[in-house]
């Protein structure tokens, strides 16, 4: 439990559309702290924290840390979809803080990890035992697709920023390669992101639609066009729509297959972490529709796969944690 004399700082989540800001006494938010602001009614970043922090009667915090939706880079960062530019010196400016850090929203999940509610996490792949300082592996799937690896050294942690997203679709079924090809003829480039992540799950149904409706799959559903992820999970929910169904099952082989890559790569033995809010919302049907199986599909490495447990995080809130646990390191 961290004691009520602990610093005081200041930690926000930049989404595409939100910012959540809240306080945090140590690795812990203040109770009642939290509040969201929508990005479009305010000028910058700095007009919100100076904003918060007048609405929260002006507290004195001793560091910030912000969080973003988009690529850091030398303590700067820009939102892709809207004209925010965000610095060190501006979150300084804004917070009057002495210790300042701005970080990939990743990132400040990877942070999170060790300091969450175990109900917070929901298992889908038994965590096996491992050391405490073992490696874990964050991967996002929501607006975006990217990653986090999670290094743990002695007391701190390292964890680098990426841009997994805009890597190649692997191929490795023929349903693979129709899908690749169809998004290669819409975008020019097939990358894990454009199949991966909210557009991409609309894409993957559109690409099934389309194959049923030139024979491939038979279902009555193939006329039907539907428009968002939640209208696609709800008809695969009802079981009417034979192309949502297929839909769901061609996105958790192909999440299977590429988190099964990641852990490859980056040897998570302390676990494997899904977030955003398309992983939440199809985490309930991961393993009745292939997920487990394509993870785990890796040839003579078949039963080593057996060595990654896995679970969805389902707290809002997890980059805010996180920011406040970077600060506590930043100021041992």
């Amino acid at each position: 439990m961290i004691a009520e004399t602990a610093p005081l700082s200041l930690v926000a989540d930049v989404g595409g559309t939100n910012t959540r800001v809240a306080l945090a006494e140590g690795r812990r938010l203040k109770q009642g702290s939290i509040r969201r602001y929508a990005n479009g009614d305010h000028p910058g970043l700095e007009n919100v924290l100076r904003r918060y922090l007048a609405e929260e009667d002006a507290p004195q915090v001793q560091a910030a840390c912000v969080a973003v939706a988009g690529p850091v880079q030398g303590g700067r960062a820009r939102l892709t979809n809207l004209d925010w530019e965000m610095d060190l010196g501006g979150i300084a400016r804004a917070t009057g803080a002495e210790v300042t850090d701005l970080l990939n929203d990743l990132q400040a999940q990877g942070h999170a990890l060790g300091h969450l509610e175990a109900a917070s996490i929901r298992t889908l792949l038994p965590f096996p035992d491992h050391p405490r300082d073992a490696t874990r592996l964050v991967i996002g799937v929501g607006t975006g697709f990217n990653i986090a690896p999670v290094f743990i050294t002695g007391r701190h942690r390292l964890v680098p920023p990426a841009e997994a997203g805009h890597v190649n679709l692997p191929i490795r079924t023929e349903d693979d390669a129709r899908l690749a090809a169809y998004v290669t003829a819409k975008l020019g480039f097939a990358s894990v992101e454009e199949v991966l992540s909210g557009r991409g799950f609309e894409q993957v149904h559109a690409w099934a639609r389309s194959e049923a409706v030139s024979g491939a799959v038979s279902g009555a559903g193939a006329r039907g066009v539907t428009a968002t992820t939640g209208e696609i999970l709800e008809a695969f929910r009802t079981g009417t729509d034979p192309v949502a169904r297929r839909t769901v099952e061609v996105f958790a082989r192909m999440l299977g297959s590429v988190a099964g890559n990641l852990a490859l790569t980056t040897l998570p033995f302390g676990g494997i972490y899904l977030i955003g809010g398309v992983a939440r919302g199809v985490a309930p049907h991961l393993l009745d529709c292939g997920f487990a199986e394509a993870f785990r599909d890796k040839g003579r490495f078949s039963d080593f796969m057996q060595g990654f447990g896995l679970g969805v995080i389902e707290d809002d809130f997890a980059a805010l944690v996180g920011c406040a646990a970077h600060l506590v390191g930043l100021m041992d």
